[in-house]
C-alpha cells in the first residue's frame, strides 16, 4: 500500500480563523485540512459511484408490481401506508435500522398480514418482494470512467467499500478494484456509527488516519468517518447534482467530481 504526499495544483488561499481553507478554483477542489499520508481509500458506493435514486426507484416498482399482481390486496395499500408499516416495525425491532434487507422484508411480511393474507403467503410473498426487489436493484454496471478511475487508484492504494445499503458489488463490477465491501447489519450498524469504519481499519490493518473514507453525505461519511479518526473526501455535488449542506465537522477536502481525486492521490 503506497502513501499520499500532497496535491499537485498552486492553490489560491483565504484564511479562516477555524482551518485554513484552500481553493482550487480551476480544478474543482477546496481543501479544509491538509491530508496526511494514507495507505487505503475507502469508498460510499450509492451515489458516490453512481446515481443510486433512479435504481432504488425501479427496484421498488418492479417488486411492487410483482407483489399487486400475486397478492392483489397490498395494491390498497399506499406508498405512506408501507412506510408507516415499517418504521412501525423498527420502532418494535429497532435492530431494522441498521438492515435494508431486513427492514424490507419485516415490511412487506407485516403488510400482507394486516392486509388479511395468512402467515404462509405472508411469508412467501415477502421472500418473493425482496428477491424481486434485490434483483432489480443490483441490476446495472458501474460507469466505465469511474471503473477506470478506481483501477488508477487501485494500482496506488488498497480500496475498498463502506455502504449503508444492500448492492451486490459483484454485480456491479466492483468486486474488480475493490479488495471488500461492507454492509451492515448482523450487529453492525450503519454509518455513521463508527462500526464500519473500525472493521474496515481491523481488516485492513492500519490506523483510521490512514484510512481516507470518500463519500457524498456529509453526515454519514464525513461526519461518521471524522468521529473515528479517518481522513476524508467530500464529494459535492454527487452524481445527480444534489444540493446538500455541509457538515459541523468540515471534510479534509471537497471535490467536484469523482476524477479529481487523481489530482492529488498520488
Amino acid at each position: 500500500m503506497m502513501e499520499h504526499h500532497g496535491l499537485k495544483h498552486q492553490p489560491a488561499t483565504t484564511s479562516n480563523a477555524s482551518s485554513p481553507i484552500t481553493a482550487y478554483p480551476q480544478s474543482g477542489i477546496i481543501q479544509y485540512h491538509r491530508l496526511k499520508p494514507f495507505k487505503a481509500i475507502s469508498f460510499d458506493l450509492d451515489d458516490t459511484l453512481y446515481d443510486n435514486q433512479p435504481i432504488i426507484a425501479n427496484a421498488v416498482k418492479q417488486s411492487f408490481a410483482l407483489l399487486h399482481r400475486d397478492y392483489p390486496a397490498s395494491a390498497q395499500w399506499t406508498t405512506e401506508d408501507w412506510l408507516q408499516c415499517k418504521l412501525a416495525q423498527q420502532a418494535l425491532h429497532p435492530e431494522l435500522k441498521h438492515d435494508t434487507s431486513a427492514a424490507r422484508y419485516t415490511m412487506l411480511r407485516e403488510g400482507l398480514l394486516q392486509l388479511g393474507y395468512n402467515e404462509t403467503q405472508a411469508t412467501q410473498g415477502a421472500q418473493a418482494g425482496l428477491a424481486c426487489f434485490q434483483h432489480y436493484r443490483s441490476d446495472f454496471k458501474v460507469a466505465e470512467d469511474v471503473i477506470a478511475i478506481l483501477q488508477t487508484l487501485k494500482t496506488r492504494f488498497t480500496l475498498v467499500g463502506i455502504t449503508n445499503g444492500n448492492v451486490d458489488a459483484s454485480r456491479i463490477g466492483l468486486s474488480q478494484v475493490l479488495e471488500f465491501v461492507l454492509h451492515p447489519g448482523y450487529g453492525v450498524k450503519m454509518k455513521p456509527h463508527s462500526d464500519m469504519f473500525t472493521l474496515a481499519c481491523k481488516q485492513l490493518a492500519i490506523l483510521p488516519s490512514e484510512l481516507l473514507h470518500i463519500g457524498d453525505h456529509p453526515n454519514s461519511d464525513i461526519v461518521g468517518a471524522k468521529m473515528v479518526g479517518c481522513q476524508t473526501v467530500w464529494l459535492n455535488p454527487c452524481q445527480q447534482n444534489r444540493d446538500k449542506k455541509p457538515s459541523s465537522l468540515l471534510p479534509q477536502i471537497t471535490i467536484m467530481h469523482l476524477s479529481k481525486l487523481l489530482d492529488f492521490c498520488h
